[in-house]
């Protein structure tokens, strides 16, 4: 599992295609988990921590530039 500054140093657009994949890494996690597939269920909560994570880094590089584009 990647830590924040590892996934500072990617550019916007992989940022955005990890938390696509993140995404439904999850959703596929918690179908597992309903229908009783899934062994490891510590990595669902995983994957929830990475889905925020990326989520939060790019709602920041959202935030520095309509910042540097209003002064």
């Amino acid at each position: 599992m990647p830590k924040a500054s590892e996934y500072r140093e990617l550019k916007d657009d992989e940022l955005t295609i990890r938390l696509d994949g993140a995404r439904e890494e999850l959703f596929r996690l918690r179908f597992r988990l309903a229908t009783g597939q899934l062994d490891n269920s510590a990595r669902i909560g995983q994957v929830r921590k990475d889905v925020a994570r990326l989520a939060t880094l790019i709602r920041e590089r959202e935030i520095v530039a309509a910042e540097k584009g209003d002064q």
